[in-house]
Formats: C-alpha cells, structure tokens, sequence
C-alpha cells in the first residue's frame, strides 16, 4: 500500500505529489537530517521518493513552508539565544573609542577650516584686493553721483573700441571729462524738467547695430536728452529773424599768395573757380568760396575762426578785402626743412633735425637764414610747428617709416647725411596760420536764419550751457584717478 503527502509552499513555491512506503518509512529517518528546510527535502527526494513517481512539481517563488507530509510539520523552529549583558571593560572601551573618535572629527574640522582660511587668504590678497576692490573703488564724483573703477573701464571699452595702446593713454582722461559732462548733462536737464525713461533708453539701445549692452545706457541717455534739450528747450532760444551778410571767402596759406590771388580777382578771374582750386579750408574749398547768407555767430561755428565774422559785419558790401591774417586757422598742409644726421635703413630708423613752417614762402625765409650758417636748433624753437622736436631744437628720431608721411621719408631714407633739403610739402601735416580773401556781395538787417544755421546756433547755445554748468561752482566733480589707476583702468579695457 501506498500514501500520499503534499508538500505547499507558504507563498506558495512549490507543489510535491509524492508517494512513500507506509509501512518501512517513518518521517524521523528524513526529518533527523534537518527536516523542515531545502537539505531536509533533499534527502527526502534523494532516499524515499523515485523520480518515476512524482505526479507534478509546480516552482512558483523562493520561499516556502511545509505545511505536512504523513502529519510531520517541515518548518525549522527558531531557537531563541539568552542576551548577553555589557560588561564594564566593552563599557570602557567603547567609551575610549567614542573620545577617540571625537578627537579625530574636531582635529578634522580644524584642518578644514585652517585650509579654507589659507585658501580665502589667498583668494583675498590675489583676487579680491588686486582684482575686485579696486572695479568697486569710486574714482569719478559728480556732486551726489558717485561712478567706480568697473564703471570707467566700461566707458573706456566703448569710446576706445578699436584703438592701439598708445591712443588709450591720449584718452583716458577725456573719458573721464565725457563721464563728467554726461552728468552735468542729467542732473542740468532735470532742473529743466527735461528727463528721459529707461524704456526709452532701452528702446534706443535695441536700435544700434548690434544692439548695445545695458552698460551704455547714460551713453545713450545722454544723446537723447542733447537731442531734447536743443529741440525743446534752446530752440526758444534762437530767433527767427537776423542781420546777415551774403560772404564770399577763401583761405591761402601765405601773404604772398594772397596778394597774387588778389590780383587775379581784381582781374576779372572768377572768384569761384580760384577758391574751389587754392583755398586751404575744406568748406570754403567744397563750396567754391560761396558761404551764402550767414547770421552774425554761425561764421566762427562753421569755419572755426572769428575773424571773418569780424570783418564780415564791419565792412562795405562789394568790396573785395586785403589778405586778412588769421595765426589761429588750422589746416592740412605744411612745409618741412629736414637734414638727416644718422640712419638704419633696415630697421627703419633715422636720426633728423627738422623744421614744420606753414607755407613755402616762410620755409624758403628759413632756409635761406640756416643756408647762412644760422643756429638750426635756434630757429626750430622760434619757428616750427612740429610739437615732437620743437623744444628739442629740432632734432626727432623717426623709429618706423609709419610714423611719418610718405613726402617726409621719401626724403629721410634716400638723402645724403648731413644735407639740408629744399622744402618739402606735406599735404597731411597739420599747419596754423593763413590768409583771408573777403567779399561780402550782399546784406539784410532783418533776414530769416536757415535751418543750417539754427542748428548751428542752438548746438553754440547747448554747448555755452554745458560750460556753465563746468564753471558753476555749487556743481562739486572730483576724479581719483592718478596716472596708476588710469594705467590699470587701460590694461582691463583691452584685456576684457
């Protein structure tokens, strides 16, 4: 006979239809092999139950139970241990062993802190002081607006965008006078009631190209607010009607040839084509001597000299004017007398004495007075226009062929030593000094004032404003910027 016993899984796992003697086999011949657990099953299988006979093994988990076979419960009874009790000494040592460990942490703590102070030691001698401190230092102050290094720098970026290192250094304080007058600008217009928004600042900032960085705003403020000022308020300022003198002018660079001109003139040669042809001032030249109808004031404006305006409104109409002398006009030709003492054609160097005169009548005077055995450093102190060798007695060393132009090096690096050149024009050297032909052909004493000149005259008024608001003496401005802080300020500007 046979019997049948189920073994079930708690989950359950597994199923096990088996079968065993129920004669010989008593359970305590598996069960003493650990019954109840995976080595207990394995015995059963591996002493009592022939593989031939299983039914069905269904593996559904990992854990299981046995819940019977022949009325025998397979599950492995805990046994529950006595708890030991501490004794002093674990106590003691464990107690050292927590000190231990407390000591450890702090000395930890103190090492993290010792290396986060060297490392913020360093941080603040190589960062902060040198680097951060000085953009936040206030180097500009406009009486309550105060403006920092970081500030400048930025002004310094925008205005001298593009420049060499040199050009920088000519700069650096008309940034701090543009930062200055900016200022002026906006609190002088806010006493007038003149103020601009931020969004429209910001509005503007968007329309350049590319779009310029909220950085620049009182750039941008500050041109608004000219623009408002001239247009609103100096408009009111400027009439409508005035005396004005119809001028015609030219400007020749020696008394000798003014008088030629003259001449011709009186001649019957026409006024206009000698001025479009000779005369040294570019707007005389482009407008053919014609200056048109002018309201006294806008002449100084447009030419940048007083001395028509002068004779303009003082002199009979028709009449056609001696050369008038005018020492303060600049224009764009001179005369050089060069000798060359020394020179290194391959590295473009050359060591000169020169003399800059403005015209080729005073230049050949001057050469013929050296020619003569006079004193060459004498009569560059006393004649010269050249600002480099001037107070050097004309001596200068040329130390690239870029320095100069092309007239003065083609003489400098293809001339024999020690020779005295004929002079030599420059037609890019800045000169002073001239003479005025004058002929006022017509005049109004109560003429309406063109656009052109009430804009010349509202921006003389704006500018006449400005000047009052530098000389006011309740406006308090200082500047804190020494040539080391200018130096610094240059090298972040290109650097950044």
């Amino acid at each position: 006979m046979y019997s049948f016993s189920t073994l079930v899984t708690h989950d359950p796992i597994f199923v096990i239809t088996r079968y065993k003697p129920s004669c010989h086999c008593e359970p305590k011949a598996w069960q003493s092999q650990g019954g109840g657990n995976i080595k207990s099953l394995r015995f059963l299988f591996r002493h009592f139950v022939p593989l031939a006979m299983f039914e069905k093994i269904a593996l559904l988990g990992y854990k299981y139970r046995a819940l019977g076979i022949g009325g025998l419960d397979l599950v492995k009874k805990k046994v529950v241990k006595p708890k030991r009790g501490v004794t002093r000494r674990q106590l003691s040592r464990w107690q050292k062993q927590k000190r231990t460990q407390r000591i450890i942490f702090g000395l930890g703590i103190l090492v993290i802190v010792a290396v986060l102070g060297i490392v913020g030691a360093g941080v603040y001698n190589r960062w902060y002081i040198p680097e951060y401190k000085p953009l936040h230092e206030t180097v500009i102050e406009v009486n309550d607006t105060k403006f920092d290094m970081d500030y400048y720098i930025k002004m310094l970026k925008f205005y001298g965008s593009g420049m060499p290192m040199q050009q920088m250094y000519s700069l650096a304080d008309e940034v701090v006078m543009v930062i200055e007058r900016n200022e002026l600008v906006r609190q002088g217009a806010m006493k007038l009631g003149i103020s601009v928004s931020d969004e429209e600042v910001d509005e503007e900032l968007g329309n350049y190209n590319p779009p310029l960085s909220k950085d620049y705003r009182d750039v941008v403020r500050t041109e608004i607010l000219v623009d408002r000022l001239r247009d609103e308020h100096f408009e009111q300022k400027v009439p409508m009607f005035a005396a004005q003198r119809h001028i015609l002018a030219m400007f020749l660079e020696s008394e000798n040839q003014a008088n030629e001109v003259r001449a011709r003139l009186e001649a019957g040669e026409d006024f206009a084509e000698l001025a479009g042809e000779l005369s040294l001032d570019a707007i005389c030249k482009a407008k053919e001597g014609d200056l048109g109808w002018r309201p006294e004031g806008t002449l100084p404006l447009l030419l940048k000299t007083s001395i028509l305006d002068e004779h303009a409104f003082n002199c009979e109409v028709g009449v056609l004017s001696q050369p008038i002398y005018d020492e303060a006009k600049t224009r764009m030709v001179g005369y050089w007398l060069i000798e060359v003492l020394d020179r290194d054609e391959a590295a473009g160097e050359a060591h000169v004495k020169v003399i800059l005169l403005a015209s080729e009548q005073q230049a050949n005077e001057v050469g013929a007075r050296l020619e003569a055995g006079e004193d060459f450093a004498i009569l560059a102190k006393e004649f010269s226009q050249h600002d480099e060798s001037r107070e050097n007695g004309g001596e200068f060393v040329v130390s690239s062929p870029d320095m100069m132009s092309s007239a003065f090096n083609e003489f400098t690096f293809n001339s024999e030593l020690g020779v005295l050149s004929q002079p030599i024009r420059d037609d890019v050297a800045d000169t002073k000094g001239g003479y005025w032909l004058l002929k006022v052909v017509d005049m109004d004493d109560n003429r309406q004032i063109g656009e052109e000149d009430r804009d010349l005259l509202k921006a003389d008024a704006l500018s006449k404003w400005v000047e009052a608001l530098w000389d006011d003496p309740e406006n308090k401005i200082e500047s804190y910027l020494d040539d080391e802080k200018q130096q610094w300020a240059i090298w972040h500007a290109i650097g950044s």
